[in-house]
């Protein structure tokens, strides 16, 4: 996963003056020894730039190689070993730059252990922040892919229970059109002509998932209007709105399985006619919708079966908002009650 640039921008000019400034530190400790200033100035380069050599070194090698727990103490055999060898080297180019004469030369080895002291803590203290750092990342970038594989895994999973609707659907619509030919042609041609818009509209909404309460509406009417054909007199249906809510927005045909279910109790276990009731309204932040329709008690079991629709949409709404308390059912006085709650959230937030 790449890093933000402004965060390496900002790493890179932290990094820069902090090493400044011990190059800086150095040279003002070696004049207050009694250095003077070409020589302090010469020897905390020299030291410095070697030093920065070796913490680049441990950064970009840690980079590409994160060491477990169980394998730190080898990190630390590393640091105590590139120590030694900036060490050495310094102490070479710095006696073979300002000379071997007895002042400079017993001062450098004086200075030693707490030159190969300091080293050792900042060669340390770098690869501390690089282990944390590489260490941050990766389980960042192990968290992001884990996010990216549930994200699939729920798009997966809703499309699948939106393809799952289809057929059951379009078997019944068939099968109705065909009773329909012999008897009735002219309504068979209507309803094959209702069912054509009504799939054109749905495949269309596979790469929208989310539409206004206007537009699915209209295809929900679309459906209606093939059921009407399937049931004749026996249905009707009346859809309450107002003009406020129109442009509220709702995951795709989230409506037909709610409807199919109200036709399902309301009139296959029915002779009589059945009224679907669909009333639309806003509270707070949630688009709230109710589907009404009657049932006999003596042949109908609404609040067992309910049925694939109705437990797909509460599994849809589920992997969309992560509440299983947005869609209730209530069965009272032989109607049957299905009320559905749409989080109207930013565009930035639909996942899917």
């Amino acid at each position: 996963m790449a890093t933000s640039p402004f965060s390496v921008i900002r790493f890179r000019i932290i990094f820069g003056i902090s090493w400044l400034i011990v190059i800086a530190d150095l040279a003002l400790l070696l004049k207050w020894f009694g250095l003077s200033w070409q020589t302090a100035i010469v020897d905390s380069l020299v030291s410095n730039i070697l030093l920065l050599l070796a913490c680049l070194l441990v950064m970009n090698t840690l980079r590409f190689y994160t060491p477990r727990r169980e394998r730190y103490l080898n990190i630390l055999v590393w640091c105590i070993v590139l120590t030694g060898i900036w060490l050495l080297l310094s102490r070479w180019i710095l006696l073979l730059t300002l000379g071997t004469g007895e002042g400079y030369a017993s001062f450098m080895k004086f200075s030693v252990p707490i030159r190969g002291s300091i080293g050792f803590l900042l060669i340390g203290i770098m690869t501390m922040i690089s282990v944390v750092w590489y260490n941050w990342e990766e389980q960042k970038e192990n968290e992001e892919r884990k996010r990216g594989a549930e994200k699939l895994a729920k798009d997966a999973e809703l499309f699948k229970l939106r393809q799952q609707l289809q057929p059951h659907f379009l078997f019944n619509s068939l099968n109705s059109i065909n009773a329909l030919i012999g008897t009735r042609p002219q309504e068979a041609r209507n309803m094959i002509q209702q069912l054509s818009d009504f799939l054109r509209g749905t495949l269309k909404k596979e790469e929208h998932q989310w539409v206004s309460l206007k537009e699915e509406l209209q295809y929900l009417q679309l459906y209606l209007d093939i059921e009407k054909v399937r049931f004749g007199n026996r249905l009707s249906a009346e859809i309450e709105s107002d003009e406020t809510v129109q442009e509220l927005k709702l995951p795709a045909l989230l409506l037909q399985p709610i409807v199919e279910n109200a036709i399902k109790f309301g009139l296959y276990d029915t002779t009589g006619e059945t009224r679907i009731s669909i009333k639309v309204n806003s509270e707070e932040d949630n688009l709230v919708i109710q589907v009404q329709n009657p049932f006999d008690p003596e042949t109908s079991s609404p609040k067992q079966g309910t049925g694939f629709g109705l437990s797909s949409v509460q599994r849809r709404l589920y992997l969309l908002f992560a509440r299983a308390d947005l869609l209730n059912t209530e069965a009272k006085e032989n109607i049957f009650t299905t009320t559905v709650k749409i989080p109207q959230v930013s565009d930035a937030s639909k996942g899917v």
